[in-house]
C-alpha cells in the first residue's frame, strides 16, 4: 500500500508545475492587453511583453518588455512604463482574483538582441568553415593505409 501511495505522489509532482508560473502566464497576457488597449501615455508605444517572472510568494511581478526603439526613445518608453505601473497593477486587480496583488516592475528584456548576436556569430563561423577547404593531394597520388 505504501508503494502505491508514493508512486502516486511521484506521478503527481511530475505533472504539475508551480502556481507562480501559471499566475505569471496570466499576468503576461493581461499586461500585454492593458498596454495595448488601456494605456493612454504617448510615450508607451510599440512595446512587446515577452515574459513575466513572479516571486514564489506572488508579491512582485517582473514584467520583461522589449521595444524596437533605442537610446533616448527607449528611456522615454521605460519612464512611461514605470509611471503607469500603478495603473497596470490596479487594472490587474480588476481582472484577476488574487489574495495579494503583486507589485509590477518593468524590466528591459535583453534576450532578443543577445540571441541576434549569437546568430550572427554562428553564421560567421559557418561562413568561415565553408571558405576553408581541405588540401587535396596532387593528382596521381593516392593515400594508402601505410603512408
Amino acid at each position: 500500500m505504501i508503494a502505491i501511495v508514493s508512486a502516486g505522489i511521484d506521478k503527481m509532482s511530475k505533472a504539475t508545475y508551480k502556481r507562480a508560473d501559471r499566475v505569471a502566464d496570466q499576468i503576461r497576457m493581461e499586461v500585454a492587453d492593458i498596454l495595448m488597449r488601456k494605456i493612454k501615455d504617448p510615450r508607451v508605444h510599440d512595446v512587446t511583453v515577452t515574459d513575466v517572472e513572479l516571486t514564489g510568494d506572488l508579491r512582485i511581478a517582473y514584467v520583461f518588455v522589449t521595444t524596437m526603439e533605442t537610446g533616448d526613445a527607449e528611456r522615454e518608453i521605460f519612464a512611461g512604463l514605470s509611471k503607469a505601473s500603478g495603473f497596470v497593477r490596479a487594472e490587474l486587480g480588476r481582472r484577476l482574483s488574487l489574495r495579494y496583488l503583486p507589485d509590477v516592475i518593468f524590466k528591459r528584456d535583453v534576450s532578443g538582441p543577445r540571441g541576434d548576436r549569437i546568430m550572427q556569430l554562428l553564421e560567421g563561423l559557418h561562413g568561415d568553415s565553408e571558405q576553408q577547404q581541405t588540401p587535396e593531394l596532387p593528382s596521381g597520388r593516392e593515400r594508402t593505409a601505410d603512408s
